[in-house]
């Protein structure tokens, strides 16, 4: 089955408005829909290796880089989870028909548990999450909280401060909209419920998303339903050959 695209669709309204890219591969099943992660794209290793194996399956599947991320339109900095939120339900409000398998790495985890819980409030099912590390509210619990004084007087008086990443070669831009707006989508502080099965994958080496964030976010789930995967020797990104079979097992389980 062909992978098309990039596909581009418009987001948002006025100086809002933003392009957003999206690659659809057709084929069976429920639709697998990837969400990546801060400052990540759709073509890092485990997009790719999971749409490889869609390829070979058979399967639908989409892909998208939020705005200000990968071929995506927007400016980074401007960007909060509820505007990456909203590009996510524009992407399955425009591609995707049957209840889809939502696979969400990092802040995509985040992401694609608000998109469950919102499709679910408004009685539209979900097939399954499949969560890499989810960081869930990172930005209270794995920015805000870890920050010192001065550094949080700085975020509050000049409204971004720039944090060296293991990830990219310059520094990601954490604005103060962004902390702000997180706070009013965070999930961790009660129990919430996205209404279909999940499992989470998480290393225990993990220094970004620290794997007892992982329990926690177990905690405020159903038990009915939810699996944790504990890899004694896993990192955050979970890209090797054998953290890739264990995600797309996950991802066939769901299925």
């Amino acid at each position: 089955m062909t992978d098309t695209g990039p596909n581009f669709i418009s987001v948002g309204e006025g100086a809002a408005a933003r392009q957003i890219a999206v690659r659809v591969r057709e084929g069976a099943g429920p639709p697998v829909i990837w969400l990546g992660g801060f400052r990540s794209d759709m073509t890092a290793t485990k997009a790719t290796a999971l749409d490889t194996w869609a390829a070979e399956q058979k399967r639908a599947l989409v892909r998208f880089d939020y705005a200000g991320h990968g071929a995506s339109g927007g400016n980074f900095a401007d960007c909060t989870i509820s505007s990456w939120l909203e590009d996510a339900q524009a992407v399955l409000a425009h591609y995707v028909i049957e209840p889809p398998i939502l696979v969400g790495s990092s802040m995509g985890g985040w992401i694609a548990s608000l998109v469950a819980r919102d499709r679910a409030a408004r009685g539209h099912k979900t097939a399954g999450l499949v969560l890499i590390a989810p960081a869930l509210d990172f930005t209270e619990d794995l920015i805000w909280s870890q920050l010192d004084e001065p550094a949080r007087a700085a975020l509050t008086r000049d409204g971004v401060l720039r944090r060296p990443s293991d990830y990219a070669p310059e520094p990601d831009p954490i604005t103060l909209a962004l902390i702000e707006d997180g706070r009013r989508n965070r999930l961790l502080e009660r129990p919430f419920d996205p209404a279909c099965p999940v499992h989470i994958l998480q290393g225990m080496r993990d220094p970004d998303v620290p794997y007892a964030h992982a329990l926690k976010t177990v905690g405020r789930l159903p038990a009915e339903g939810t699996v944790l995967t504990l890899i004694a020797d896993g990192d955050h990104r979970l890209s090797r050959p054998q953290d890739i079979a264990r995600l797309v097992a996950a991802v066939a389980g769901i299925a």
